[in-house]
């Protein structure tokens, strides 16, 4: 079940650094978001370790790494404002029952319908919101004044110019953070470069005493073990009423963010993971998180590129990393408070980089501008609203680009046959997007008496089409003519016995499908 790496040294090595990596860059995105929600950090710490351990486990990608995330933050921030957080927990149980049965129905293969341009423009929209989130750090949204200040008070150095000084060192720091994060692969990969950077800027911060900001800033970690808590609040249809919206916007963000980033990580390990696998894994975590004081959680994209980049390719990466969470919570928090932000900047600031498809650029001009919209659109709409939105948008958009583009491939052809009916050759799928085209096309009162629609090379797709047959159909009826319908495809044929009475096309001679067939023809 576990589905660890072959028993190699090297392997379980990197997986347990990377996993250790994983959770020092965990601890301040918790924090964070459990702020947005609205909640304790201990909640988004608790989701962190109890959704990456499950799913690390029992989840369909092994390598990927999943906690509390800002998608479904946002959501919860009205439902504990409104409500309180013992609602969110009842939420957060109610989500991962609707996650399991999406992945018991096999709902996961529905990911195959998102369009690559979807895919780059939510990795691209994830990108610049992953960057967005880490210049709140810089007090450039919403804390301007912790920046602010000087070192070396009292000297001849405090002049105007060293009041920024702090903004000064914590860009510095963070430029240090990203160089050998950059550089330490191209000299050696015994230990992930990201873990070195963090240890460095770290042993520099507490050598030289330097005046900057570190995580215990932020709030304080410390904490114990999850205990099992039933949701305090009332079992009966009000309350079902209350979460039951919550829950399944959450569940929806929850496995949208999830299945697109299996799939991101599968295209670069070049592996495969399982989708509905990951749904029951994803609904069985936040259960259990639900019962144990946390907030729920989903893939995090920004920390799985930080494992699988620094070498975490198995599941004991993620359950090293969920494992590490829970040490600092419980026994080691006073040192990981001491971690600068600086450095966990820099490690985000380098997901960043690698994370956005800087290839975008070079293609947008190369694929059809269709394509090109939907890729910017979907990457804004990912930055001004969430990823759930911008994905269904996405996705609308696409079908709808397709149906109008297919729309013009429909083709009919006239002619007369040796017994001097009008014939209709038609060639493309008729479906609502092609139907005003199809009927535009034919001439009830200048056709002959006897006409015949030669379906050979067209396929029915829907209700519309299937409308406008029963549209022609009367109209040639009240114009006296005589109308066969040929080569109905069995889809066709199919629709038409499924319809029953929605559809009443008015040609008398199959009382089966109520259109002529070729014998009758």
């Amino acid at each position: 079940m576990f589905e660890f790496h072959p028993s190699k040294v090297a392997t379980v090595k990197n997986d347990v650094l990377s996993g250790l990596t994983v959770a020092l860059a965990l601890v301040p995105e918790a924090v964070a978001f459990a702020f947005v929600a609205g909640v304790e950090p201990l909640v988004g710490l608790y989701a962190a370790f109890m959704v990456g351990l499950i799913t690390a486990c029992i989840g369909g990608r092994p390598g990927m790494i999943s906690g509390a995330t800002g998608a479904l933050a946002v959501v919860m921030v009205a439902l504990v404002a409104d409500h309180g957080v013992e609602y969110l927990f009842a939420a957060v149980v109610l989500m991962g029952i609707l996650q399991i049965t999406a992945g018991a129905m096999r709902l996961g293969k529905f990911i195959r319908m998102v369009p690559h341009p979807v895919m780059l423009g939510f990795v691209n929209g994830l990108a610049i919101v992953i960057f967005l989130a880490q210049l709140g750090q810089f007090g450039i949204a919403g804390e301007p004044g912790w920046l602010e200040g000087t070192f070396m008070q009292g000297s001849i150095l405090d002049v105007a110019w060293l009041e920024d000084a702090q903004l000064y060192m914590l860009l510095g720091l963070v430029v240090l953070t990203m160089v050998i994060i950059h550089f330490l692969p191209r000299l050696t990969t015994t230990l992930p470069s990201s873990l070195v950077a963090i240890l460095v800027v770290s042993l520099l911060v507490f050598g030289l005493d330097l005046d900057t900001r570190v995580v215990g800033d932020i709030a304080s970690i410390k904490g114990g073990l999850p205990g099992f808590h039933i949701p305090s609040v009332p079992l009966n249809w009000e309350t079902l009423a209350i979460i039951f919206p919550y829950s399944v916007i959450l569940a929806a963000i929850g496995l949208i963010e999830s299945l697109l980033t299996l799939r991101l990580v599968d295209e670069i390990t070049e592996s495969r993971g399982r989708g509905n696998k990951e749904c029951i894994g994803q609904g069985v975590a936040n259960t259990v998180t639900g019962f144990f004081g946390g907030m729920g959680g989903c893939a995090m994209i920004g920390q799985s590129m930080i494992n699988v980049n620094s070498g975490g390719r198995g599941r004991l990466s993620g359950i090293a990393a969920a494992l590490f969470l829970l040490l600092f919570i419980l026994v080691a928090s006073p040192l990981i408070e001491q971690i600068p932000l600086a450095a966990l900047i820099g490690v985000m600031f380098i997901v960043v980089i690698g994370t956005f498809e800087w290839s975008s650029f070079r293609v947008i001009r190369k694929v059809p501008r269709t394509d090109a919209m939907v890729l910017m659109l979907v990457s804004a709409v990912t930055v001004a609203t969430d990823l759930a939105v911008a994905v269904v948008v996405g996705v609308i958009v696409s079908a709808l680009v397709f149906a109008w583009e297919h729309a013009k491939h429909i083709r009919i052809e006239t002619r007369q046959d040796h017994k001097g009916s009008t014939v209709y050759a038609v060639t493309g799928p008729l479906f609502f997007g092609s139907v005003t085209s199809f009927l535009e096309r034919f001439d009830p009162v200048q056709d002959k008496d006897d006409v015949v629609i030669d379906f050979a090379r067209s396929r029915v797709a829907d209700h519309s089409g299937l409308e406008a047959i029963d549209t022609l159909a009367e109209r040639y009826l009240n114009a006296g003519k005589t109308l066969h319908l040929v080569h109905l495809s069995a889809e066709c044929r199919k629709l038409l016995r499924k319809a029953g009475s929605l559809v009443e096309v008015n040609v008398i001679e199959d009382p089966r499908y109520f259109v002529a067939d070729d014998a009758l023809a």
